[in-house]
């Protein structure tokens, strides 16, 4: 396998995306299947009520195609797309019970974690028991295998809940998640090459090539948004796709960004608690705390997205 090789699922993955999005964008807007904007967010961003959302649907199409492509019936691809499908689905139900009930709250918490848990102990006791790396991680900067045994499956169960709700936390600037996702996947690309890994190395230029297409539309200024349909669907395939080649730790350092994220909203809400009111960022999610520090949203995804880069090859360099 050679970059020369990839290059027709990245091109493949982008055009069923980015044609998918250019006629779901009228359709959306006749649906009025527009945006709500939480009333605690940024001022800046009440002008955005109203854009297409669920843009996701065209990047879980376009990394279907992809991968059929790629992997035709193999198994791995198969979970890959059924767990992408399963978070998106989980997006898709949070998204239309916003637009059905005109705000911005959707599936409650409890309800989320519970079809998180289920689809994540679907992919957990598949991969213990029928997948080819079984209960095997591969662990950056040591570089060696350790054997979870049956504590894999609440790992694996972890993995996919934290990421699909880290990426969807993400997702709160015009092409923020988008940008650092291409630019994970292109890093997972890389490792893959190196690491002789076919899997790893074809998903993320799969990945990469469904949101360079959905880009297109989704930068500042944004015509459509992802929604939680397409940020739950990406925290799960991209877990999915580590897990099915025993490499989930070189997500956290790939994707960095996620996980600060995440822990942006777990040190605000908890400081919020101990302080009773007192705020440790400006705003949480962390993009918010720069976006209100005076940077505008398109140098917030730029200084972001420059962040993933250095942590991908970091991580390139962990593993290799």
């Amino acid at each position: 396998m050679n970059r020369g090789s990839l290059i027709p699922y990245f091109v493949i993955a982008m055009l069923v995306t980015a044609v998918l999005t250019y006629f779901l964008i009228p359709y959306f807007h006749r649906k009025q299947f527009g945006q709500y904007i939480r009333e605690e967010g940024p001022q800046a961003h009440k002008s955005k009520a109203g854009t297409p959302t669920m843009g996701g649907i065209a990047i879980v199409a376009g990394i279907i195609v992809g991968v059929i492509l790629a992997f035709g019936r193999n198994p791995d691809g198969m979970v890959i797309i059924l767990t992408m499908v399963g978070f998106g689905l989980i997006g898709f139900l949070d998204d239309f019970e916003k637009i059905a009930k005109k705000n911005n709250l959707g599936l409650n918490p409890r309800q989320k974690i519970i079809l998180q848990l289920v689809f994540g102990a679907a992919i957990a006791f598949y991969m213990m028991f029928a997948g080819q790396v079984g209960t095997s991680v591969f662990i950056p900067f040591a570089k060696v295998w350790v054997d979870l045994g049956y504590l894999f499956i609440p790992f694996v169960i972890f993995v996919e809940i934290a990421m699909s709700n880290a990426v969807n936390l993400t997702d709160g600037l015009d092409g923020l998640a988008s940008s650092v996702t291409i630019i994970v996947g292109i890093g997972m690309t890389a490792i893959g090459l190196s690491a002789g890994n076919g899997v790893l190395a074809s998903s993320g230029m799969i990945i990469a090539g469904a949101l360079a297409g959905f880009l297109i539309f989704n930068r500042h200024p944004a015509k459509i948004f992802m929604g939680d349909t397409g940020s739950m669907a990406l925290g799960g395939v991209l877990s999915a796709v580590t897990i099915v080649t025993g490499t989930e730790f070189i997500l956290p350092v790939l994707g960095l960004i996620y996980v600060l994220e995440a822990l942006s909203v777990i040190i605000q809400v908890t400081y919020f608690r101990k302080t009773g009111g007192k705020r440790f960022f400006r705003m949480a999610p962390l993009h918010h705390h720069f976006e209100l520090g005076g940077m505008n949203e398109v140098r917030v995804v730029l200084l972001f997205s420059t962040f993933t880069a250095l942590c991908c090859v970091i991580g390139y360099y962990s593993v290799i």
